[in-house]
């Protein structure tokens, strides 16, 4: 069952914080919840897991389109770990949670033991970005998780080999049922912050990878993956020789998580982090 912390602003936000051992924050995708990382949870070593819905999607509250940033979740997400007497956290960021695990280290490096990407990194492959400007924002034509269910693999390229019930699954996560059909489980505001980046002037974030020097990190790539190009990957393997580094065959963004290749990345990531 969540739990919810209040921020510094005022917003009530919701967590959950499961096991004992290394801290591990998961931070999840642009229009993801807490729920994104369950496939994953069955198959990590013994710690302490903490995930949260960022403001605006899942059950925390909405706070408007101009509060949907990076350096606003990042800011949440300290203080999610302040609210709970974490000192330190290894963190495991998909997509948009990844782009907040390189900020924070590098802009509160203390707090980090280590950091895995999920099919992320400094440079954002224009078709990815694309794709998510068609849907973000927009509540699907399928007016039940069966319908989108069965339309799913269409629409998502690159993805080979996906039982049905894996889709199922993913239709029930990120949608509501209602009586006038499938929601989206996010503000509908969070279109207007992204719009807002999309068209703003491209931004370096080359200098938040290079700050993650020193620590432990893992890159987990989708082998068709439209968002981390393959010669992005490459250039942060060049930079970091020492990454953990995961390329997972018929997956394109965002990998599950519990694929055996991913599932080894992870648990590699987190031996170095001490679990």
């Amino acid at each position: 069952m969540s739990q919810f912390f209040t921020t510094s602003d005022g917003a009530r936000l919701a967590f959950d914080d499961r096991g004992s051992g290394l801290p591990v924050l998961c931070l999840s995708g642009l229009t993801r919840t807490m729920g994104d990382f369950g496939y994953m949870l069955p198959h990590l070593p013994p710690c302490r897991v903490i995930r949260m819905d960022y403001r605006g999607r899942g059950q925390s509250a909405w706070t408007g389109a101009a509060s949907y940033t990076v350096p606003v979740e990042g800011r949440d997400a300290l203080e999610l770990l302040d609210h709970l007497g974490v000192e330190r956290a290894a963190v495991i960021g998909t997509s948009r949670g990844g782009l907040i695990g390189m900020m924070l280290a590098a802009v509160a490096r203390p707090r980090l033991i280590g950091l895995l990407l999920n099919d992320v990194g400094p440079e954002i492959h224009r078709p990815g970005l694309e794709r998510i400007f068609d849907y973000v924002g927009r509540n699907p034509v399928a007016r039940t998780p069966e319908a989108l269910a069965a339309a799913l693999p269409g629409v998502m390229p690159g993805f080979d080999g996906v039982p049905a019930s894996r889709w199922l699954e993913e239709a029930r996560l990120h949608y509501r049922q209602t009586p006038e059909g499938l929601r989206i489980t996010y503000d509908p505001a969070l279109r207007e912050a992204f719009l807002a980046a999309f068209d703003g002037p491209p931004v370096d974030l080359w200098p938040l990878f290079d700050a993650c020097a020193g620590m432990p990190l893992a890159l987990i790539r989708g082998a068709n993956s439209d968002l981390l190009s393959e010669a992005t990957a490459q250039e942060m393997r060049r930079r970091r020789p020492d990454m953990i580094f995961a390329e997972v065959p018929g997956r394109a963004h965002i990998p599950f998580l519990d694929e055996p290749e991913a599932v080894q990345a992870i648990r590699a990531f987190l031996a170095g982090c001490g679990a």
